[in-house]
């Protein structure tokens, strides 16, 4: 029997790639670009409450587009789930984020996330983060995913970001 690829379980992820790529391809508007990807997001992926990013801004996160409750609207770096996936530039899949080191309570009804680094021109510029009020509501799969869909947004905004 031939093994099955992460996608042919989990088809909605390349679909999301192109809606994504459909949506921001030659739109010079940085905000307006991620305000309809953080609402693609929103309506695509269930069971979660919140979608969005964070853009750096020297030291710090700032909030930027997103689709749920409210958020933290500064995050310094190396802090909480969305400051330590871009101080260390690297994804941060978190089963329950009130357990996690320097939790940051914005936002008490979450309790998985999954953020992604963002990349401009000079390193990390930012963050996807995507945040459920089930706990382990992220697999490898949507870490995995979540990862491409980054990819589609710095290829396609890499003058933006």
């Amino acid at each position: 029997m031939e093994e099955q690829s992460v996608y042919d379980r989990f088809p909605g992820y390349p679909l999301l790639w192109e809606q994504a790529r459909a949506l921001i391809q030659d739109v010079p508007h940085l905000t307006a670009n991620l305000s309809n990807l953080s609402a693609l997001l929103f309506a695509s992926l269930e069971r979660i409450n919140w979608a969005g990013f964070y853009l750096l801004e020297g030291e710090t996160l700032v909030l930027g587009p997103f689709q749920g409750r409210p958020a933290c609207i500064e995050i310094p770096l190396g802090k909480g789930v969305c400051g330590t996936a871009a101080a260390q530039d690297k994804t941060q899949l978190v089963d329950d984020v009130h357990a996690f080191p320097g939790h940051i309570p914005c936002d008490s009804a979450s309790r998985s996330e999954l953020v992604v680094p963002l990349h401009g021109k000079t390193g990390v510029a930012g963050v996807l983060d995507i945040d459920s009020p089930y706990p382990a509501r992220f697999t490898e799969e949507d870490k995995t995913g979540l990862e491409q869909f980054a990819r589609v947004i710095e290829q396609t905004l890499s003058d933006l970001l």
